[in-house]
């Protein structure tokens, strides 16, 4: 009989035993211990990203050395998403329910981008995606993937709209979204195979919301110039400000002129668990297809995305295809293959990622959450205002609120570089970590509340250090 170290890639039980508790010792450690770590820490990050470069290694190397290099000197530095502390861009990530499940999914390693591969576990995936499609309010025939992120499923939802709404020969096909839609909505019409000229940026209002009567104008004007008007993306949820377009208006709209209309709700969508979030997007439902990502509302690891497709043959229409090396394909309502509504064939078993922490701790866990989210967020604003100086350029419509420092006898450039100065100070203590955006010229400082970890010691804190930058720059 051979002996088991012959084959080092095919670890004995107490080698695989070995290797979990050694790398969860280092895991237990590192999270418990995420509310004391600093915000974000790139002081030296790239001189040791230099040093790390390596040819590739003939012979392995002790596992607790590599774990030193994980934890001790890679991982830190970065932006610590996973943290309290973050506040910037929109946080995303790193509930550990989710982390276990990803342990699961890839130990075991089943494939279910075809349903006979895994028929349980796509059902379990199939699952998730009628909980998504209820949460946005969709019907029974409605469908859905899980993707990557918002970027993949945004791609997917152009392709959609293109196949149902355009003839093959797409090129005059125009797109609309508004000056703060996400860049992925122009990628993915570049990689849809349309024009950059073929995107219309429509201006927002002083929320920050697409202006319905300029992009009624819009479509208008290039239909007499012999275009195609077909695609209207609205959003749920703007990086910038987090801002909400007229949903209810976008969709009357679409229906009026035959357009095909998609939300991107990658940020804001989840938030429908709460009833300020279904208030606040009312229509939502009416749209033809959505884009969500749980790795933003609902806390899970990154490189989860979903799209949802009002009428779900339309998916499969766009993106099915057959080959004599695959089994016959699922062609009832009751069971579905992955692979016919989406781009990927090869992909992870996304699903048990959603699937375990909402049978684990129940969808109430997430509302509750949610709501402590926008809560937050108010109240920061709240106390926003009672700082001399403080201008609250974007109320906050979700858990995002962008703000600046004025102050009397600069010009808009000066200001510009006053909040720069803001910015490096509040974040040079590391306590908390914001980021800026740039709207309409003006330089911008935000506050995004979506870390699952982020509470009211880590908001009194926020503000607190905002305060005492204010106080030395005034």
């Amino acid at each position: 009989m051979t002996p088991q170290n012959s084959y080092p890639l095919e670890p004995s039980a107490d080698e695989m035993r070995r290797l979990v508790d050694a790398a969860m010792d280092r895991i237990v450690a590192h999270v418990q211990s995420l509310p004391n770590q600093p915000a974000h820490d790139l002081d030296g990050a790239e001189e040791l990203a230099r040093e790390l470069a390596e040819p590739m290694p003939e012979r392995g190397a002790d596992f607790e050395e590599l774990l030193d290099l994980l934890f001790e000197r890679a991982v830190p530095k970065s932006f610590n998403t996973a943290a309290p502390s973050y506040l910037a861009y929109i946080p995303g990530g790193g509930l550990f329910h989710s982390a276990v499940a990803g342990f699961i999914a890839d130990a075991v390693n089943r494939y279910t981008g075809v349903w006979l591969a895994a028929p349980a576990l796509a059902q379990l995936e199939s699952n998730v995606l009628r909980w998504f499609c209820d949460i946005v309010g969709y019907p029974a025939d409605a469908r859905g993937i899980l993707a990557s992120g918002g970027s993949l499923a945004n791609f997917s939802a152009v392709v959609t709209a293109r196949r149902e709404k355009l003839p093959d020969d797409f090129l005059k096909g125009t797109i609309y979204a508004s000056d703060q839609v996400h860049h992925s909505v122009e990628k993915a019409a570049l990689l849809a195979g349309f024009p950059p000229e073929n995107v219309h940026t429509i201006p927002s209002d002083e929320r920050f919301r697409l202006r319905l009567d300029l992009l009624e104008r819009s479509i208008g004007e290039d239909r007499a110039k012999g275009g195609i008007p077909f695609l209207v993306v609205v959003s749920a949820g703007t990086t910038n400000t987090g801002a909400v377009d007229d949903l209810e208006g976008a969709a009357d709209l679409a229906q009026r002129h035959g357009l095909w209309l998609h939300a991107d709700a990658a940020y804001g969508g989840f938030f429908m668990l709460t009833e300020r979030g279904r208030a606040v997007m009312r229509g939502l439902e009416l749209a033809d297809s959505v884009t969500l990502d749980p790795h933003k509302g609902l806390f899970v690891p990154y490189g989860s995305g979903a799209l949802l497709v009002r009428d779900g043959s339309a998916l499969l229409r766009a993106h099915a295809l057959e080959a004599e090396y695959l089994p016959e394909m699922r062609d009832g309502a009751e069971f579905v293959d992955f692979c016919q509504l989406s781009p990927e064939l090869s992909r992870p078993f996304r699903g048990l990622k959603v699937w375990l922490p909402f049978k684990l701790v129940g969808v109430q866990a997430f509302r509750d959450s949610l709501n402590e989210k926008l809560d937050l967020t108010m109240w920061a604003t709240e106390r926003l205002r009672e700082i001399e100086g403080i201008r609250i350029v974007a109320e906050p419509q979700l858990s995002v609120v962008a703000f600046r420092l004025v102050k009397d006898g600069l010009d808009d450039e000066a200001t510009n570089e006053l909040n720069r100065e803001l910015l490096e100070r509040i974040n040079r203590r590391k306590r908390v970590y914001l980021t800026a955006t740039t709207v309409r010229g003006e330089f911008l400082l935000r506050i995004c509340v979506l870390s699952v970890r982020t509470h009211m010691d880590r908001m009194e804190m926020c503000i607190e250090d905002i305060r005492e930058s204010v106080a030395e720059l005034l």
